[in-house]
């Protein structure tokens, strides 16, 4: 099967927009720590420009959840591979994702997290398609509101292509 990518938002509106975020939450953290919380593997280039925009102190650490594998839907089954590396208890954790689409993974993501006792969790996603959440969660810095198609670059993949676009494009099959 071959595909094509048709731009959705260019580089330059990617990268205003993480200078927002990061203005924004560095806004909102002053005077204190903030803990981000990478979600692999879509999430790493969102947050490593998110981190270079945010002048509080920073932290971080990876997790890898999936409920996709190959494919382009949702299977509906979360399942953590990579845990994180240090305890986030006390801490202000932003769970930084590339794109939310169901809310399902992020719904048991997030009741996962609360369990560990951070000083406050907030969730900030590059990409958000409201009118595909079947699981309610609330997004607390977004960059961009999307239409229900399947999108890729910068770190979002189809079946690990097209990760390393530097804008996000739509596939098109």
């Amino acid at each position: 099967m071959s595909e094509k990518v048709r731009e959705l938002i260019s580089e330059a509106d990617v990268e205003a927009k993480i200078a927002e975020l990061g203005a924004q939450i560095s806004k909102d953290y002053e005077g204190e720590s903030v803990f981000l919380l990478c979600i692999l593997k879509g999430g790493v280039f969102f947050t490593t420009e998110l981190a270079k925009r945010i002048t509080v102190p920073v932290s971080l650490d990876f997790m890898s959840v999936s409920s996709y594998g190959a494919e382009t839907e949702s299977s509906g089954v979360v399942r953590i591979i990579k845990d994180l590396d240090t305890s986030i208890e006390g801490k202000n954790v932003l769970v930084v994702e590339d794109i939310i689409d169901t809310g399902r993974t992020l719904a048991y993501l997030l009741e996962n997290l609360k369990h560990r006792n951070p000083k406050s969790l907030k969730l900030c996603a590059l990409l958000d398609k409201p009118e595909r959440r079947v699981s309610d969660v609330a997004v607390d810095y977004k960059g961009f509101e999307i239409p229900d198609e399947f999108v890729v670059g910068y770190g979002m993949d189809y079946d690990q292509k097209y990760r390393n676009l530097p804008y996000i494009g739509v596939v098109e099959f």
